[in-house]
């Protein structure tokens, strides 16, 4: 069985034996597990303290460990070549939305025990933890993760929050957790994840996400059940602007009380909703990679965040699908310095408009923002 433990190094701790354990442990020696971070990434950028308030749990997964998944399950995959594009984003593969997508129907296959489940979620707050994020919102698809063999969803969403409390603890990271819903499922699935996430808002579920293909799918079906998130107690981020239009960030704002917009950058084809979102102080979750690799923009310098910011807009850096895209939080931040000009004092900025933004009572929200700047400052000024 997949042990939820911390991993030995920077390898995947194998739990299997005999032929299959000596297989693995050949494959573990050729692929750390930290090879989805980008090895260009100067330490200057991994050592700065970091704010992750859009992260999916579903893009988050490790490629060693869906290895050792696909050999302890006999699953249909040859190897790591072969598995590589089926999960993720590559240079030579068509930048579209249709493409990214099709990374999580693999990805959902590999969801096939509770020890899995637990696994993942441990591994996504330790590779977080490496990478210096100090605050974590991660966001995870219960009906998603409950799909490949048939689990109850709320067991499904108690092994998610068992494991990153655990994970947490042991790599001293502050994590709270959103229940992710999909655009295209039923009113009825997404009422029992809402039900879910209300009765374990104690648990470290702090809010409630909008997801999947806006382009085709409407919010307007879903604003009901968002006002009574609200009313429970329950913070709203909504996936708006990003393959549709600013039209869908008004909805999300005024017509389902977002707090937050996940991704957000067609807001700048209306600046009748640049100034709706300037007004309420709307929090952008901007992830410009992900952005890239989906298609929403042809190159990274087409990408509008500094616009966004220029505009006023309230711009956060997030990360959305680090596996998928082969990313970290340190590698985004070395993005939108070197690429688009961003200077750190404004990432710096940016960072503690984070920590502003994160979905935790006022004061601790005001104590974390705080910290993160004091430590950014430092780390700028006197780098390890």
């Amino acid at each position: 069985m997949l042990k939820v433990e911390p991993p030995s190094g920077i390898f995947v701790r194998s739990a299997f034996s005999g032929t299959i354990n000596t297989i693995i442990s050949e494959l573990m020696e050729r692929t750390a597990m930290t090879e989805i971070i980008p090895p260009e990434v100067s330490d200057f950028y991994k050592v700065l303290p970091k704010i992750e308030l859009h992260r999916h749990l579903e893009g988050s997964l490790r490629v060693p460990t869906m290895m050792e998944i696909v050999r302890a399950h006999e699953m249909d995959v040859k190897n790591t070549g072969y598995l590589r594009p089926l999960v993720q984003v590559d240079h030579d593969e068509p930048y579209t939305f249709e493409n990214f997508l099709s990374k999580f129907g693999t990805l959902r296959l590999f969801y096939k025990s509770p020890d899995i489940i637990k696994r993942v979620s441990w591994e996504a707050v330790e590779d977080a933890a490496l990478d210096n994020v100090r605050y974590m919102e991660l966001r995870f698809t219960p009906a998603a993760l409950s799909r490949a063999q048939g689990f109850p969803m709320a067991q499904v969403v108690d092994w998610v929050i068992e494991s990153v409390h655990q994970a947490a603890d042991h790599f001293q990271v502050m994590v709270r957790l959103i229940i992710s819903i999909n655009r295209h499922e039923s009113l009825d699935i997404a009422g029992e994840g809402l039900e879910i996430a209300m009765a374990r808002k104690k648990d470290g579920i702090v809010g409630v996400d909008l997801a999947g293909n806006e382009a085709e799918f409407s919010a307007e079906p879903f604003r009901d059940l968002f006002e009574e998130a609200r009313q429970g107690g329950l913070r709203v981020t909504i996936h708006a602007g990003e393959w549709s239009g600013a039209e869908n960030v008004r909805q999300a704002i005024e017509d389902l009380g977002a707090d937050r917009i996940g991704h957000g950058i067609r807001v700048l084809e209306d600046p009748r909703v640049v100034a709706l979102a300037r007004e309420r102080g709307t929090v952008f979750e901007v992830c410009v990679t992900s952005n890239l690799h989906s298609g929403v923009v042809d190159k990274v310098s087409d990408h509008p965040i500094v616009k966004m910011i220029e505009s006023g807009l309230n711009v956060t850096i997030n990360t959305d699908d680090p596996s998928i895209s082969r990313i970290n939080l340190s590698s985004e931040y070395q993005t939108v310095h070197k690429d688009l000009g961003i200077s750190m004092d404004m990432i710096g900025t940016r960072v503690k408009a984070a920590a502003q933004g994160a979905f935790l009572p006022a004061e601790l929200r005001s104590k974390l923002a705080n910290a993160i700047e004091k430590e950014f400052m430092r780390r700028l000024i006197l780098p390890d």
